[in-house]
């Protein structure tokens, strides 16, 4: 998670200053990074007394506000810096469906039954619904299909079925909450 941290009096007086940070770092570290944000504004606009910042831009898995508790960040932060890939598109999933990222990730992530098939790696021009409705089929979802009748699965149909269980979040990722 990144966040760029900008003096707001040092903004308000027409001075532009602020830093890109890389979250999560230690209290003292983040600390010492304010510090830096409203020192360099004071210098810049030979002003005193600097003491609020605000997040101007970020790049992170959540959403970021411009007055969000930077040390409550960077408590997110630590525990999202432990999410797998898989946890990630979880999370990226649930928020789509409108779940709060930061209540998410406060319960636990694993305490979400999600089903997610990532496709975005496929380069064929096959609908992604189609793509899951060949994995579903192979993995016997749909019970044993004998050899002989495999050739005459409609998986277009099939795959436009599933499209009303399953939401395409992401280029080529489907997923559905069970």
């Amino acid at each position: 998670m990144e966040v760029f941290l900008t003096d707001l009096q040092a903004y308000n007086e027409g001075c532009l200053y602020g830093i890109w940070i890389t979250l999560p770092l230690t209290p003292f570290e983040l600390s010492q990074a304010i510090s830096e944000v409203l020192n360099e504004g004071e210098y810049i606009c030979e002003t005193e007394d600097h003491e609020e910042y605000f997040i101007t831009d970020y790049e992170a898995d959540i959403s970021i506000d411009e007055y969000d508790d930077i040390y409550k960040l960077n408590e997110l932060a630590e525990i999202l810096a432990d999410y797998s890939d898989d946890d990630l598109l979880k999370l990226r999933f649930l928020s789509h469906e409108g779940y709060d990222e930061r209540e998410v990730i406060e319960r636990g992530i694993d305490s979400y039954d999600v089903e997610i098939h990532d496709y975005s790696s496929d380069i064929s021009f096959t609908d992604v619904y189609e793509l899951l409705a060949q994995d579903l089929v192979d993995e016997g979802v749909f019970g044993e299909i004998p050899e002989h009748l495999q050739n005459y699965i409609d998986y277009e149909t099939i795959g436009r079925d599933l499209a009303y269980d399953y939401v395409e979040f992401e280029h080529g990722v489907v997923a559905r909450i069970m």
